[in-house]
C-alpha cells in the first residue's frame, strides 16, 4: 500500500494526516485524533491503546512513526464547527443553480475515482477493522448507487417535464440547502458517500468524520469527493468535512440557523432524540437508525440457497444494520434449516481483517451478547450452534475477541417478541430462528407469519424464500413494514433502482419510508410555463 503524507509537517510517506476541509481550504483543529491499524488491536491490543494515548498527549512522539500508526486527523473545535456550515450555506445558491447534467456528471466521475482509487480506500477500511471481503461488498455497493441505471433514475426524480397543450409543466425536485451528515461508527466512510446523492440533488454537505475512527471518511472526501468537485469548479465549500465529539458537534448543528436537514445514523435512542430537535427547530430530520430484519422461509424453500442467505446475518459479525436479524422458518422445514444453517455458519471464520475470505469481525463489549443469549435460553429458547467466544484463528477460549456465529431456536411465533434478542436489533452474529407450532393449516400459518412480520417495531428490510406463486403474491401484497422486500434473493445485496437504506417505525422515525437521499433532502415544486393563455380563461373556464 502506498500511503502519501498530506501534512508538510511530516515527510514519513507512509502516513496520512488530515486537517478539516472548510470552504476547500486546510484548516487547523484544536487536537489529533489517530488511526492505528486494526491489526495491532489484535496483535498487540496494549500496544495500540498505548500508542493512540501517548500522540493524543503529544503529536510529535517519536511513535508517531511506530508501524502501526495510519493516519491522524484534526479535531475541529467549536469555532470550526459553526465555519463549515457557513461554508456550505455559502456555497448552496450557485451549487443549487448548477445544471441538473452537470451533478449527475459529479456522480459518475465520483464513481471512476473511486474505481481508480479501489486498493486505496480498501486498505483504508482493512485498517479500520472492515474484513477486506466486507470492505469490498461495501464500496461495490456505492457503485451501485452511481451506477448509470441509477443516475438516469435520479435524474428522472429530480426533474420530469409533460407537454399539455400549450403549457410546458415540470414536476422537479429542489435541494433543501444545508445538509449535514453523521455516519455511523461502523461503516462512517461507505454511509458519509451516500450523502454524496444530496450533493446530486443540489445541496451542500458537511460530513462529521466519526472522532474514533475519521481516516476513511477524511479520506474520501478529501482525495476522492473534492477533486471531483474542484474539476466541475463548483463553488467552494460544497462539501465540507470535520472531525468532532459527537454530542458537541450534533448540539451545534441543531442550534445553528443555516443547517437545512440533518442526516443520522445511530443508534434509536440518539436518533429520536435528534428527530424531536430537528422538529422543534424546524430542520427535516433524514434517520438511518437499527433495522430488525426478519427472514421467513416457506415449507417449499431452496433450502441451500435459502441456508446461504440466512447465513448473510454474520457477515461483520453482525454489526450491519441491513442482514437479517431474525428468522421465521416452516415447522415442516426447520430442522433441515437449522442444520444446514449451522454448517454454513461454520465455514464463516475469523482472523485478521486484511485476509482473504473473512467476514468476522472483533466485537466490543461482547458481555451484552452472552447476556442476551441467557436471557433467550432462560425464556424457553435453545442454543443450535455458537455461543462462544473464539479467538482469531477460530479456537474457542475465554477471552477472544471474536464470537462464533451462534443460532438459537424460538418455539411457536406467540411471545416470540418478548424475547429481546427477537424483538430488537442486537448487533451481533446472534440469529434467533423462530419455529411456528405445527398443526395450523399453510392458509392460517401464512396469515400468522404476515402479521408478525408486519408488528415488527423496526422496517428496514424484510426477505422470502418460497417457491409458490400464491406466496409471494401474499408477501408482496401484505407486507407494509419495511423499505426493502426480497424474494429469493440476497438480503443484503444492493440493485438498481431499489433503495439501499431506510424504512418504518424505530428504523427511521415518524417521516420513515425507504431513504432515496436524492428524494428525502429535497422537495418538490410544480412549475407551468404556457404562451399565449387567457389567465380568465384558464381560472374560470371562460
Amino acid at each position: 500500500m502506498s500511503i502519501r503524507t498530506t501534512s508538510p509537517e511530516h515527510s514519513d510517506a507512509r502516513l496520512r494526516s488530515y486537517r478539516s476541509l472548510i470552504g476547500d481550504k486546510d484548516v487547523d483543529g484544536v487536537g489529533w485524533v489517530y488511526t492505528v491499524s486494526s491489526r495491532a488491536l489484535l496483535e498487540d491490543v496494549f500496544t495500540s491503546v498505548s500508542l493512540k494515548r501517548r500522540l493524543e498527549r503529544d503529536p510529535d512522539a517519536d511513535v508517531m512513526r511506530h508501524p502501526y500508526v495510519v493516519g491522524r486527523c484534526a479535531v475541529a473545535g467549536p469555532a470550526d464547527i459553526d465555519a463549515a456550515v457557513e461554508a456550505a450555506a455559502t456555497a448552496a445558491p450557485a451549487w443549487a443553480a448548477t445544471p441538473l447534467a452537470r451533478r449527475l456528471d459529479f456522480g459518475r466521475r465520483f464513481r471512476e475515482r473511486l474505481i481508480a482509487h479501489w486498493d486505496e480506500m480498501l486498505d483504508l477500511l482493512v485498517a479500520e477493522a472492515h474484513p477486506r471481503t466486507v470492505a469490498g461488498w461495501e464500496l461495490s455497493c456505492l457503485l451501485q448507487v452511481l451506477s448509470e441505471e441509477n443516475l438516469a433514475w435520479y435524474g428522472h426524480q429530480l426533474s420530469t417535464e409533460f407537454v399539455h397543450g400549450q403549457r410546458r409543466l415540470t414536476v422537479r425536485r429542489l435541494p433543501d440547502g444545508v445538509v449535514v451528515v453523521n455516519p455511523p461508527q461502523n461503516a462512517p466512510a461507505p454511509s458519509a458517500a451516500l450523502a454524496l446523492l444530496s450533493v446530486i440533488a443540489g445541496n451542500t454537505v458537511v460530513v462529521r468524520a466519526p472522532r474514533s475512527i475519521a481516516l476513511s471518511t477524511m479520506h474520501l472526501v478529501r482525495e476522492l469527493v473534492a477533486p471531483v468537485l474542484q474539476d466541475l469548479n463548483a463553488p467552494p465549500g460544497t462539501v465540507n468535512v470535520i472531525c468532532g465529539k459527537p454530542v458537541e458537534v450534533m448540539d451545534r448543528w441543531l442550534a445553528h440557523p443555516l443547517v437545512d436537514d440533518v442526516f443520522y445514523f445511530g443508534g434509536t435512542e440518539e436518533g429520536m432524540r435528534v428527530q424531536r430537535a430537528c422538529v422543534e427547530r424546524g430542520k427535516k430530520p433524514v434517520l438511518e437508525l437499527a433495522g430488525n430484519d426478519g427472514l421467513v422461509v416457506w415449507r417449499d424453500a431452496d433450502l441451500a440457497l435459502a441456508a446461504e442467505a440466512i447465513t448473510e446475518s454474520f457477515v461483520g459479525s453482525g454489526q450491519i444494520c441491513m442482514v437479517p436479524n431474525y428468522v421465521v422458518a416452516h415447522p415442516a422445514i426447520a430442522d433441515e434449516l437449522m442444520a444446514l444453517v449451522c454448517r454454513e455458519a461454520a465455514r464463516i471464520r475469523p482472523g485478521f481483517p486484511q485476509d482473504e475470505g473473512v467476514l468476522l469481525a472483533p466485537v466490543r463489549r461482547s458481555e451484552r451478547f452472552f447476556a442476551l443469549l441467557a436471557d433467550a435460553v432462560e425464556q424457553g429458547a435453545t442454543i443450535v450452534c455458537g455461543g462462544r467466544r473464539i479467538e482469531v484463528d477460530g479456537t474457542p477460549s475465554d477471552s477472544g475477541v471474536f464470537l462464533e456465529p451462534t443460532v438459537v431456536r424460538v418455539d411457536g411465533l406467540a411471545g416470540a417478541r418478548q424475547l429481546d434478542v427477537v424483538r430488537h436489533e442486537t448487533f451481533f452474529p446472534l440469529l434467533p430462528v423462530i419455529v411456528p407450532a405445527a398443526g395450523d393449516s399453510d392458509e392460517d400459518l401464512l396469515d400468522l407469519v404476515l402479521t408478525f412480520v408486519n408488528e415488527n417495531e423496526y422496517g428496514l428490510r424484510n426477505s422470502l424464500w418460497s417457491r409458490s406463486d400464491e406466496v409471494i403474491g401474499a408477501f408482496v401484497d401484505r407486507v407494509h413494514n419495511g423499505g426493502l422486500l426480497k424474494v429469493n434473493d440476497s438480503h443484503i445485496g444492493f440493485l438498481p433502482y431499489l433503495p439501499t437504506h431506510g424504512g418504518t417505525g424505530l428504523t427511521s422515525g415518524a417521516l420513515g419510508e425507504a431513504n432515496y437521499p436524492v428524494l428525502s433532502t429535497t422537495h418538490v415544486q410544480g412549475v407551468s410555463v404556457s404562451t399565449g393563455i387567457s389567465p380568465r380563461q384558464a381560472a374560470f373556464g371562460h
